[in-house]
This record gives structure tokens, sequence and C-alpha cells, in this order.
């Protein structure tokens, strides 16, 4: 650890660079020792595989992680007292110039903090809650019998995730359940999603999961996985090609008399229960049947069965979503023009496509109203005169990682939300499998817009808006009644 304890029951601590100056003489005998400074390495982690010339795609990928710590350094950080000639004898070993540089004032690699909130000083941390099981699930013995009477929202971490691994292990054990089909992008460690998929293989069912060994930082956990669903008869496919499969999709296919009936999950966020504490996310379990075909549709076309690239309900990228989120957003400037009521509000982790942006831009010119909330990177400048005047952006940081990816369009009365996990970004659209769905339930499509988009809108704790020369500046709480959106969803039930 980093942190060395000097008096546990006092919480002290030192760092171990401290205890490692102190004792240099020990640790370098007969050598001159002087004085000490710290520096941090960034390498490049992009692995680059050419996968139609990987014959085998998983010994690839592990030969290429051996290889990630060697990889080229991007970035150095030091010590702001370091030297000018030790920094110079640094830069040059490593191969790296002076805008690769950055000096730091104190800390050298905050995250090694998060050591010191495993204390026990309740007092200085954020107050414990407990998430709720929908309420419409405990009414029914099963969730199969919830599901065929209303689509169930789901919001983590303020809804509990095991209202999605119940969903599973349900499934697992029914004997009526034929197949099971998951898109598994990052899941953990220890993972109740993969052992109730091991779980339903061994009574039979056919199981199909899609697994992004690609996934950046979880290659070598993917791998695993992958070998053990594989070595318990789960059908295992890497997704297509050249693409990542970044979906959150898992069908299950079940006979109810003479017919079979499809039950989808769709999320923002990944099948992975620790996340699920940490990260906002929505899902919803539907048995609609067009998006059920769709989702089937979906596996047939991710594991080589056909090349579907039409679907009824279902946004897929990168077959027809680019093209669909640019129609609604110009659809809005056309009611707009024609005098009817217009709005977008747009909720992701990143904005950069340029296509996109300009088509914001071009509705935001047109009068449309336009709010943005994009936690991460976004590319366009809101309020710019004669370009983005009646655009505002706002990011919202907080206790949790805000992770939901929800747009809402006006479209003249009519109001359309989505909800999936793509960005708005070149990736997300053009070089990842994503899927965004309509919300076709009235009382859940209210819910988003009234409830969930409005409540980030008005934060007044977690807030920074975006102004036009992009800089951020926190949202001033002045008078007005504190809201704090992560907040005021703890205790909610979804059950509508």
């Amino acid at each position: 650890p980093r942190l060395i304890p000097i008096s546990e029951k006092k919480g002290r601590f030192t760092l171990i660079e401290e205890v490692i100056s102190a004792n240099a003489r020990e640790l370098f005998p007969n050598m001159k020792t002087g004085e000490g400074f710290l520096f941090r390495v960034t390498r490049d982690a992009d692995i680059e595989i050419r996968e139609d010339e990987a014959g085998d795609l998983m010994r690839t990928l592990e030969h290429e992680l051996q290889r990630r710590r060697f990889r080229f350094p991007v970035r150095l950080e030091v010590s702001s007292a370091m030297p000018d000639r030790m920094l110079k004898v640094l830069t040059e070993g490593i191969g790296l110039n002076d805008q690769d540089v950055y000096k730091i004032d104190g800390f050298v690699d905050i995250p090694d903090l998060m050591q010191l909130y495993s204390l026990p000083r309740p007092s200085l941390k954020d107050r414990s809650f407990h998430p709720v099981h929908p309420a419409v699930l405990h009414d029914k013995k099963s969730v199969f019998d919830a599901v065929k009477k209303q689509d169930i929202l789901l919001h983590h971490p303020f809804t509990s995730f095991t209202a999605v691994t119940d969903f599973l292990a349900e499934a697992a054990e029914d004997p009526n359940v034929q197949a099971i089909k998951i898109c598994l992008y990052r899941t953990g460690k220890d993972s109740p999603i993969v052992r109730s998929l091991i779980r339903a293989s061994q009574l039979g069912k056919q199981v199909t999961a899609v697994v992004e060994l690609k996934a950046r930082f979880d290659e070598e956990n993917n791998i695993e996985w992958a070998r053990r669903l594989e070595n318990e008869g789960v059908h295992v496919v890497y997704g297509i090609n050249a693409l990542k499969t970044h979906s959150k999709v898992l069908l299950v296919v079940r006979r109810e008399r003479d017919k079979l009936a499809r039950y989808v999950h769709v999320a923002t966020g990944n099948y992975n229960p620790f996340t699920a504490k940490l990260y906002t996310d929505l899902g919803l379990i539907t048995a609609d049947e067009e998006i059920g075909a769709d989702a089937t549709y979906l596996f047939n076309f991710l594991t080589g069965y056909s090349q579907q690239d039409t679907y009824r309900r279902m946004l897929v990228a990168p077959l027809n979503l680019r093209e669909r989120l640019s129609d609604l957003v110009h659809r809005e400037t056309a009611n707009k023009l024609a005098g009817k009521e217009a709005r977008i509000i747009m909720k992701a982790n990143s904005l950069t496509d340029e296509d996109l942006i300009d088509a914001l831009y071009e509705a935001s010119n047109a009068g449309v109203e336009v709010d943005l909330i994009i936690r991460g990177i976004c590319s366009l400048r809101p309020g710019g005169p004669g370009l983005s005047e009646n655009i505002r952006v706002r990011s919202i940081v907080g206790r949790f990682l805000e992770h939901s990816r929800v747009f809402y369009f006006k479209n003249a009365g009519a109001d359309e939300v989505y909800f999936g996990s793509a960005d708005w970004m070149q990736r997300n659209l053009d070089r990842r499998v994503e899927v965004v769905i309509p919300i076709l339930d009235e009382e859940i499509r209210d819910y988003l817009r009234d409830r969930l988009l409005d409540v980030y809108l008005r934060d007044n704790v977690n807030a920074r808006v975006l102004r036009p020369d992009g800089t951020y500046k926190k949202v001033a709480q002045g008078n007005s009644e504190r809201v704090d959106s992560q907040a005021e969803f703890v205790g909610e039930d979804l059950s509508f």
C-alpha cells in the first residue's frame, strides 16, 4: 500500500516514498544518495489487433496484454520540486518531450488516497442507503408474471441490482425457459450473472454469451470468464470483426402454452453488480413482442446467423442509430420552423460527434431549446451568438458516476424518450455495437421526462455549467432550494 500506518488508532499514516527516502542509505549501501522526487509514467493502454489476421483472438489478445506494461509512454507526472536537470535526464530516458510533462504541486497519483476511505470515520462519509427492490417484483411469485403485466424500470444504484440477477437466476432454473442470450462487456469478478448462465447451461438450456474480449482493462477478466463459460457448455462468441460489442442486452426465450414468449432486459450499464452500486444507470425489463423480436435479430447478427440490418423498435449501431438520431434532431428543427412544439433534452457521458453537434447547432438556430447533461467530454460550445444561443450544457459530478444515456424529443407534443448504451461519439455510432430503445410505457416515459431529467436540470449541488469559452462554472445555490439530483432518487420505488 502507498500509505503506511503509523498509528492506526489515531488514523495517522506516512507515505511509502517517505519511508524509502528516510532509509535510502540502507536500501542502497555503499552508494552516495541525494534527494529523491516522485514521478509517474502513463503508457498507451490501447491494444490494436487485426482481427481478420488473428487466427486465435483470445491468444493474440493475451500476448498483447503481456506487452501492455512496456508500451509507449504518453505522459509523465513529476513533483514540481524536481530540479530541471533531473527532469531532463528523466524525459530523455523515457523518450518524452516537455509537452508530455505535468508538474504536480503536492500529492502525485491522488487515487492512492482512496485507501483512507477504509478508516472507520462514518461522519466523513456519505450516508449509507439501502437500494430498493421494486415492490412490483415482490408482489408476484415470478418475474415473468410481473413483466407480462407491465414494463419494469430500474434505476441503479437506487434500485437494487438484485432485480437483474434474480431475473436471470429465475430464468436459469425455470423449466419453461428454452434459451438465454446476453451481451457481456464488463461483468466483474465472482459474478452472479456468470453463475446463472452456467447453471442454465447445466440444466440443458441453450445459453449464448457475447463476450467482448477487448473491453479496456477488463480483457484478462473477460478472457477468464469466456474460458469458464465455454468449459461449462455455454456458446461463447466474440461479436463482429472490427466492432466492439458495447450493447447491454439480455434475452430470455420461454415456452408459454403453445408459443414462445420473449423477455428482454436492455440497459445503459454493464451486467456488473459492483459498478451497479457506484454508477447511475437505467434498465428496462419488457415483454414487448417487437423489442423481443429485435433482440432475437440482434443476437442472430452478433453470432453470425444473419446480416440483419432492419429493426422494428431498436436503434442499433452501427446499422441505424446514427441515422435515426440525426433524423430525430432534424425533426425538432423542422417542427420549430413549422410553428410546432420542439425541445431536446439529452443526458450522456460524452458528446463529440461532429455531425450530430452540427445538427444541434442547426436546431438551436431554428429556435429549439436544447438542454444537454454531459458528464464528460463535450465538444459542443453552448451560448455562442448566432450558433448555439439556445443550447445549455451542464455536467453532474457527485457521489455516483453518472452513466445513464437518455434522449428526449418533444416531437410536436407526441413526446418520445429513448435510452441505451450509446454516447454521441463517432466510436459509439460507427465502431461499436450499441442498442438504444424507445420507451413505450407512458408512465415510464413521463417519469423519465418529468422526474429524472427535470431533477438533473434543477441540480444545484453537483452541477457545473459549460460556458461559451469552454470553461465550467459551479452552479450557485444562492437562496434557491437545495437540489441534489443523486440524493433525490434514494429510496424511490419505481413500481408504477
